[in-house]
């Protein structure tokens, strides 16, 4: 049973990473920038139906986080993506296998997580990267974190919203009537 369980693990942070990088080959920005619509966290949902999905998917956002790095050149500063993003998809993770009975309320644990998490960390990288307005406005956040963090939990909390609820949960729904993800 352990090596099944390893292997499911890998398959589902290959699955995640792989994700993570499309989004970035052909959304840009949206994979790692202000504004987040990570296709990856659609993917989320396999937590509903193992436990194994756990850690699959926070090593799968470490791996995802970490090319990021060497992609974007985010440099030392993209190191707090690899920790902060990493927690956050192991929180939301961890939530939806723990109310995985309740599959709305389950579905938050990833939205949140993500929101209040990655909005803290989401100013430094911003300006490091010269981003000091709120993207499609001219509105400038230089020197006002409490406002970028406000503007960083509303906006990864709607993109990632759209995700979870807009692709994960028509896929869980798919899923859970296969053979493989049976739902009893």
């Amino acid at each position: 049973m352990r090596t099944t369980n390893i292997a499911q693990a890998g398959v589902i942070a290959a699955l995640y990473a792989a994700l993570t990088l499309l989004t970035l080959t052909f959304l840009g920005g949206l994979a790692f920038g202000p504004v987040q619509l990570r296709i990856s966290e659609a993917v989320c949902i396999l937590a509903l139906f193992t436990r194994n999905a756990i850690p699959g998917l926070t090593i799968g956002c470490i791996l995802a986080n970490l090319i990021g790095i060497a992609l974007t050149g985010s440099g030392a500063l993209g190191l707090l993506d690899v920790v902060g993003g990493s927690a956050a998809t192991f929180l939301g993770a961890w939530w939806c296998w723990r109310m995985r009975a309740r599959v709305g309320l389950a579905l938050l644990g990833p939205v949140v997580a993500n929101a209040l998490i990655i909005a803290a960390y989401l100013p430094l990288l911003l300006a490091a990267i010269g981003l000091y307005t709120i993207p499609f406005t001219d509105i400038s956040l230089t020197g006002s974190y409490p406002l970028m963090y406000l503007f960083g939990v509303a906006s990864i909390g709607i993109g990632e919203a759209a995700v979870v609820y807009g692709l994960g949960l028509p896929l869980y729904a798919g899923l859970k009537r296969t053979a493989l993800f049976a739902v009893p």
